[in-house]
């Protein structure tokens, strides 16, 4: 992280020297313990943002993120390690899906965290907060756009996110091993759901972002073979307004930052 994006090191130096960065744990719907770390702003405000990190990443390789929003716009930040990476206990990926609900409740701790309470008789204050995430990241925020929010969540971004888990698989089927979606997608999208309760084609970004009235902004990369480029227009046609899209020259997969 440090040699890839030199320009946070004094930023994350400074948070640790100050214990700034700081971790923090829930208990999931299922009974797993999930990790995140945490800062807040410089000074203080109610502008928060989540950042989800992408397949077999972490979330302290989201910290690029975290600087953008921390450092450079005075924003708190919450980075969760997702179910099966990072501290987070778990053994498989959920490719977004069930992790949704996951980062829907780490949206309302950070609401928690960051947000300004009284014990007196003022109302407390909620904050103003968006989820931005990248690659499987990116599918789990559209993901979570889908379902019913708290009205302290604003805005999503996602940042080259797949159309579903069926789409995405059956493309790496194809362009790794030139092999066709069947009998091998239907085969393990069924043990999937025996063994974990959810199928590959309910995995869907793109029936989810159907259901979002929020802000969205969709960032893809031109030169993305990884998850191809052409998936994120359906994506952007299916969400309604408020919504903006970027195609980014020349970038691969998840390199749009950069």
């Amino acid at each position: 992280m440090h040699s890839k994006y030199p320009f946070i090191t004094p930023w994350l130096d400074s948070l640790q020297t100050t214990g700034a960065l700081r971790d923090t744990f829930i208990i999931n719907r299922e009974g797993r313990q999930l990790h995140a770390m945490f800062a807040s702003a410089a000074k203080p405000t109610d502008k928060t943002a989540v950042i989800v990190h992408g397949y077999t990443d972490n979330a302290i390789r989201m910290l690029m993120i975290g600087y953008l929003y921390n450092k450079e716009m005075d924003f708190n930040i919450l980075l969760p390690d997702l179910y099966g990476h990072g501290m987070s206990e778990g053994n498989h990926a959920q490719m977004g899906w069930k992790d949704r609900l996951d980062v829907l409740q780490w949206t309302e701790t950070a609401d928690e965290l960051f947000g300004r309470r009284h014990t007196d008789s003022v109302a407390s204050r909620s904050t103003e907060m968006v989820v931005h995430g990248i690659s499987m990241g990116a599918a789990t925020t559209m993901m979570v756009s889908g379902e019913a929010q708290q009205p302290f969540v604003k805005c999503f971004v996602e940042d080259c996110g797949y159309t579903s888990v069926w789409d995405e698989f059956s493309f790496q089927l194809k362009d790794m091993f030139g092999l066709p979606e069947f009998p091998l997608m239907y085969t393990t999208s069924w043990l999937c759901n025996a063994k974990y309760g959810w199928n590959f084609q309910e995995a869907s970004s793109l029936e989810q972002v159907k259901k979002c009235s929020l802000p969205m902004f969709f960032i893809h990369g031109d030169a993305d073979t990884y998850v191809p480029t052409r998936m994120v227009y359906p994506l952007y046609e299916a969400k309604s307004e408020p919504k903006e899209l970027w195609i980014v020259p020349g970038a691969t997969h998840a390199m749009s930052y950069k």
